[in-house]
């Protein structure tokens, strides 16, 4: 099948109208948030976070990271005057970008409100009018700080605390955009909300800080897309999502990673969920060089439920290292994790999920599933499950396999007239089926052309 992946590695002009000299330092900390003319109280979060930054080390598992280079990093470029609500007020080089990777498209078929952010800013943002009435607040996180600042104050860094690990600490010392959803109590948005992140300068990192609060019986999903360009220079894409999801809601946060194979890509991503709420992760990993990322739902409220589904592929020169983590702290809490891994070409895969059940856990339940696909000799996966309990009253399934594509499968469908590509690429589509269910249409279609794209190439 043909694919144009010139769709996402397309570069545009470098044309910030204000950018920071490479490097980090208290200076570009300070200059971050005088450029955004924040209140005293967000510089001062920023400031103890860089100095944390500083002190903590640099984690001691996972990919080498020992080639990231803090100091060789832009952090902080505005591509844009102000935010638009109308799409045609956007720059145009910016939204040549987004309309090839078709943003303005989505926003008009099926999606309640979209916000594009371009390198550190958000460029553009837009509610449909009927659901703004409901009281619903869909706006980047730098607007938040100004208009909504008792809501915004109230709930940051208690999710994802500045000392939880080393790139929360970058994160908060220089965060720069990401989304601020707002869903007011029992109001059920149907149709879902986007959010598509941009990076296109090179050596660039990009610190975007979102923000989801449902409050109680509430209903949303949350769609997010990434892309860059490839550039010889390693760029760094370091976000911190906090999640809160109050009694009976239900939170969707759906996610297709597509970053170039230059990007490391070193997120914390994190959900409370208390009463009876249910928080759905669904993680789609193609892209980075380097990626970890471990979705977590902490079960706060009795009867809360998580659900994780994900699956990466890692092709030559990648490392793809992600997982799920569900901290059961209350009664009646299920958790199920589900990950499907694919390797081609030398690339590694690494499953690391943890569950944990605390005195409090009473009836908990979880399950954990990983399943693993090699496509040739040379790759790699890696299983790292952690399962802990400190209540004797909770029960938990783990199945983890390895497997690779068979000769006898492959005969099989290429008797049958299909070439040894269409028969490989028919493989894993039934592989990585459950996950492509999840996904709406549009998404869904978009995912098989770029797995089948990838998975078209020889194999070996």
């Amino acid at each position: 099948m043909e694919f144009n992946l010139s769709k996402y590695n397309f570069k545009s002009p470098e044309r910030g109208l204000f950018r920071l000299p490479k490097g980090l330092s208290e200076k570009t900390v300070r200059e971050i948030s005088a450029e955004k003319g924040e209140p005293e109280w967000m510089l001062e979060k920023r400031l103890e976070a860089y100095k944390l930054f500083l002190k903590i080390p640099m984690p001691k598992f996972g990919p080498d990271l020992s080639k990231l280079d803090f100091n060789n990093i832009t952090y902080y470029i505005r591509a844009s005057e102000k935010k638009m609500r109308k799409w045609d007020e956007v720059p145009q080089h910016i939204k040549d970008a987004f309309d090839k990777l078709g943003v303005p498209e989505a926003e008009r078929k099926f999606l309640a409100g979209v916000e594009a952010m371009y390198e550190s800013e958000a460029v553009y943002q837009g509610l449909k009018k009927e659901w703004a009435e409901k009281g619903i607040i869909f706006t980047d996180t730098d607007t938040a700080v100004r208009e909504y600042p008792e809501i915004l104050k109230k709930h940051f860094g208690t999710v994802v605390p500045v000392s939880d690990n080393k790139f929360a600490a970058l994160n908060t010392a220089v965060w720069s955009g990401g989304s601020f959803l707002f869903i007011p109590e029992n109001v059920h948005l149907e149709i879902p909300l986007q959010a598509y992140f941009r990076m296109n300068a090179k050596a660039f990192g990009q610190f975007e800080r979102t923000m989801i609060i449902c409050e109680q019986g509430s209903k949303v999903h949350y769609l997010e897309g990434c892309t860059a360009p490839i550039y010889s220079e390693a760029s760094l894409h370091a976000a911190v999502v906090e999640a809160i999801a109050k009694k009976n809601s239900h939170l969707r946060y759906s996610t297709m990673q597509n970053w170039s194979t230059n990007i490391y890509n070193l997120v914390t991503k994190r959900a409370f969920a208390y009463e009876n709420a249910t928080v759905e992760w669904v993680d789609g990993n193609i892209g980075s060089g380097v990626n970890m990322k471990y979705p977590s739902v902490y079960l706060k409220g009795k009867g809360a439920r998580a659900e994780f589904l994900s699956v990466a592929y890692a092709g030559k020169n990648q490392y793809q290292d992600a997982g799920a983590r569900a901290i059961h702290e209350a009664p009646n809490t299920t958790s199920v994790i589900n990950s499907k891994n694919i390797a081609k070409n030398g690339g590694t895969t690494s499953f690391r999920g943890t569950v944990r059940f605390s005195e409090s856990a009473v009836d908990a339940k979880s399950s954990v599933k990983c399943d693993a696909l090699l496509l040739d000799d040379i790759s790699s996966n890696i299983t790292r499950p952690l399962l802990t309990t400190s209540q004797e009253r909770s029960s938990i399934y783990h199945e983890a396999k390895v497997g690779k594509v068979s000769d006898e499968q492959i005969f099989y469908l290429m008797s049958r007239g299909l070439s040894e590509n269409e028969a490989i690429s028919l493989i894993i589509t039934g592989f990585v089926d459950s996950f492509v269910k999840e996904l709406p249409f549009e998404y869904a279609v978009e995912f098989n052309r770029l797995i089948q794209y990838e998975l078209g190439k020889k194999v070996g």
